[in-house]
């Protein structure tokens, strides 16, 4: 008897963990829970002498899909960010791994601390790569490369204030309609001025007409 109420306990931990799972809004948490759940579920199968199908549980249900989803939360859940930077003797993919450990140096930082704050909201991480000119960055939005862009508007401004004419001090363009979105509830318009680059219509435009590009389509956009 008093076996029995230990499995009923343990099975009984079964939906409560699955209940649990769906309703995370955390992926890292999420991952955590889903080890619980094959464990207890590991536990359960041994309990009824499926020593078998137990093994298989942990180590495949368990210990392989937890692997396979931490590393495809950790390159999905990132937003990469290009930007110009000033040491034009360093590569883009030489600096990218110091980015982050720079941040703090960096003229942009309150802008880059408003990204953080608002990525942080939907679990995300900054990711920050260099280019050296205004093309090598647009060329990186358009192969894909990165997520989003951003730039002095003018040249010469050295700290993220609004301009004597009142326009943002930094511009922002994003392919991705939903990061769009988020920065666009976000982000103060004194901060920074938001552009949605839909490559779509970009890349259709190249096709009928070859002389229109990127910075032609954003011309036409508000």
């Amino acid at each position: 008897m008093t076996e029995d109420l230990y499995i009923v306990a343990i099975t009984a931990l079964f939906p409560l963990t699955a209940l649990m799972l769906v309703f995370q809004a955390n992926p890292y948490h999420a991952l955590v829970i889903r080890g619980i759940l094959g464990a207890i579920a590991a536990l359960v199968y041994v309990l009824f002498g499926a020593a078998d199908v137990a093994l298989t549980e942990a180590l495949v249900g368990t210990m392989l899909s937890i692997t396979l989803y931490a590393v495809a939360v950790r390159s999905s859940l990132s937003m990469r960010v290009g930007f110009l930077s000033d040491e034009s003797n360093e590569t883009p993919e030489r600096h990218a791994t110091n980015a982050e450990n720079s941040e703090g140096m960096n003229s942009s930082e309150p802008l880059l601390s408003v990204l953080r704050k608002t990525l942080n909201k939907y679990h995300m991480r900054l990711e920050l790569v260099p280019y050296s000119t205004i093309q090598a960055l647009q060329t990186a939005l358009i192969a894909k490369e990165i997520h989003t862009t951003y730039v002095l508007s003018e040249q010469g401004v050295d700290t993220p204030s609004p301009t004597a004419d009142g326009h943002a001090p930094y511009q922002i363009q994003t392919r991705i309609q939903r990061l769009f979105d988020v920065m666009q509830a976000e982000l103060p318009p004194t901060l920074a001025n938001l552009t949605y680059v839909n490559l779509a219509s970009a890349n259709q435009s190249n096709a009928n007409q070859p002389g229109i590009g990127l910075s032609n389509l954003l011309e036409d956009q508000p």
